[in-house]
């Protein structure tokens, strides 16, 4: 069969428009035609797959029954969004999703008309629309809101927020609940368990008297995957013009056999052939997320005292073998960063000893509760923080590029950043056995070195380690970067230091390079504004050190996604920008021999 007699519909839909403009009876064969050609798609590129499986049949009932985007869609999340994509006309670009230059995994206003709001973070959409259908109304402007939420979503406060304000409204404000059961991991908690029930009548009789009682007409549950029966009713709740809840149940992976008996790990793939399925392979790279599962495991033996939270990324965070090891001790809070940090903080002030695994996006949500509640108590939370830095395809939203700018500024922390899988491990104790509220940031790559070392092998607070001893140029390494600097030195003959904590400063250390060098340069994988560098000034500066400083990290801008080193590129932070940066500066600055000086503008922050 060609590639033309295979998507015989879907060829022809460049556009919602063309999709309402087919009959009702062909909208099955596309479905299956739209799920076949995601499938293969993201099988050779990789990406997001189990969830956008589930959702085809929401997805082109969606766009069907509702005049987009005139009509505003608004997708939580956007792991589900691949169909949405396809049918509003990036059909012939689906190829290069999470590639420089190609579209976002998630939802972009600057990408599409169709994408209504932007996402990434979860339990967003309903805020989101119900601001649009407020804006709308008093626009005049005759048209629906459309906020569609996973039941993962719904474990955050911020859903319930504003349900509870929707709730008090006639806005004409539809929510779709897209319940599969899942976020990455299986879905827990309470609602969770609510809305399940233990039949259709019993869970429709459950939701119904949840969300009628906060002021929601309630339509379902339908089968999400059922399109006749999920047209059925969405046309029903379409007609309602006050604030309406649509209970969808849909199967993650949905159509694909694999993804359906094993959705965690369809989640987000790598490339695969869809013939076989994924295939485990062993000789991955051991990464800095293994690192700390490892560890974890091994203090939790040591210190019965030790519990783990983790707000839904169990998976990701490295927690699988701990929650099978130790159950009791492991707590998985779903969505809801916010409550993960103040429960680590009960915790903690009763005697326990909680680790907080979460990606550096994520404990962007739970800011206020690091600071109120656990740092200004000064209780004992070390925070693993993983996906630091540059994340590659997943782009702006998920980017762990400013953690060292906001935890720096908070008394009392102690951030660490290791340059290899041994200083993880020993920065893991330090944090731990210290006592005291502490951050361990690393990134999403494969660690530098063996991870050997004792459990209770700890560093002296705020010490830097000087790695090679040079002449005129000191370059003062935060975490990963030092593997850059270290090139880098080698090549200029520069002083190399492994700062290694980002607070305590190692003033010594900093002053030190000050002294005795003609420029100072701080490499890290962090936004320029307010990070380590920032720090380093602030210390030179505070001891009247006036000495020439160059900070190199992220600059003030939204970075692209692309691959780790692409994005590294992009904010000069790879060797050849770093090289050619300091040594222009060396130039200027007068007495050094320039290496090499390609035809492009140096690459410096405001600093420089």
């Amino acid at each position: 069969m060609t590639q033309e007699q295979e998507n015989r519909l879907l060829g022809t839909i460049d556009s919602p428009a063309d999709l309402r403009a087919l009959p009702e009876s062909e909208l099955a064969p596309l479905a299956a035609e739209l799920r076949g050609f995601m499938l293969n798609t993201v099988a050779g590129n990789g990406g997001h797959l189990a969830a956008g499986l589930g959702t085809v049949e929401l997805t082109v009932a969606l766009h069907y029954l509702f005049d987009t985007p005139h009509d505003l869609l608004v997708w939580d999340v956007g792991h589900q969004c691949y169909p949405h994509k396809i049918l509003t006309g990036r059909r012939d670009r689906l190829a290069t999703i999470r590639k420089r230059g190609g579209l976002s995994g998630f939802l972009r206003r600057d990408e599409s008309p169709y994408d209504t709001f932007g996402a990434g973070h979860s339990s967003t959409s309903i805020s989101a629309a119900l601001g649009m259908a407020i804006a709308s109304a008093k626009a005049g402007e005759n048209r629906r809101t459309i906020a569609i939420i996973g039941d993962g979503g719904m474990t955050a406060g911020l859903a319930y927020e504003a349900i509870d304000h929707a709730g008090a409204t006639e806005c004409d404000l539809m929510v779709v609940l897209n319940d599969n059961g899942m976020s990455i991991s299986p879905n827990v908690g309470a609602l969770h368990d609510y809305l399940q029930g233990n039949n259709e009548l019993a869970k429709r009789a459950a939701a119904g008297r949840l969300f009628g009682d906060l002021g929601f007409e309630y339509f379902g549950p339908v089968d999400g995957n059922d399109l006749p029966a999920l047209l059925e009713v969405l046309r029903a709740a379409r007609d309602c013009r006050r604030p309406r809840f649509v209970h969808v149940v849909t199967r993650k992976g949905a159509g694909y056999a694999p993804a359906e008996e094993d959705p965690v790990a369809y989640h987000g793939v790598t490339r695969f052939d869809p013939r076989l399925g994924i295939v485990s392979n062993s000789t991955q790279p051991t990464t800095y997320t293994q690192v700390f599962g490892d560890w974890l495991c091994e203090m939790a033996e040591y210190d019965p005292k030790l519990v783990a939270i983790t707000p839904a990324m169990r998976e990701g965070s490295g927690l699988v073998k701990f929650a099978k090891r130790f159950p009791d001790r492991y707590f998985d809070v779903g969505i809801a960063e916010q409550h993960a940090v103040t429960l680590a903080a009960g915790l903690a002030a009763q005697g326990l000893k909680p680790v907080v695994a979460i990606y550096s996006t994520f404990l962007q949500r739970g800011y206020d509760q690091l600071i109120h509640d656990v740092a200004m108590q000064g209780l004992p939370v070390m925070f693993a923080i993983d996906r630091a830095g540059v994340v590659g395809p997943d782009g702006a939203t998920h980017a762990g590029t400013f953690d060292l700018s906001f935890l720096r500024c908070i008394p009392g922390m102690t951030v660490m950043a290791p340059s290899d899988a041994v200083e993880m491990r020993r920065m893991l104790s330090t944090g731990f056995l210290g006592g005291g509220c502490s951050a361990v940031r690393y990134p999403r790559s494969a660690t530098i070195g063996a991870a050997s070392s004792l459990l209770t092998d700890v560093m002296q607070l705020g010490t830097a380690k000087t790695v090679r001893t040079g002449s005129g140029c000191a370059l003062l390494a935060f975490g990963t970067m030092l593997e850059t600097a270290l090139k880098v030195g080698e090549r200029l003959d520069a002083t190399v230091i492994n700062m290694r904590f980002v607070k305590p400063l190692d003033v010594a250390a900093v002053l030190g390079a000050g002294r005795a060098h003609d420029l100072v340069v701080t490499l890290e994988d962090n936004v320029v504004a307010g990070g380590a560098g920032s720090a380093v000034l602030e210390c030179l500066a505070a001891h009247d050190v006036m000495t020439r400083v160059m900070t190199l990290g992220h600059p003030d801008s939204w970075g692209e996604h692309g691959t780790r080193d692409e994005v590294l590129r992009d904010s000069g932070l790879d060797f050849d920008s770093v090289l050619e940066a300091v040594e222009r500066r060396l130039a200027r600055i007068g007495g050094r021999r320039v290496l090499s000086l390609p035809a492009r503008e140096p690459r410096e922050s405001s600093h420089g």
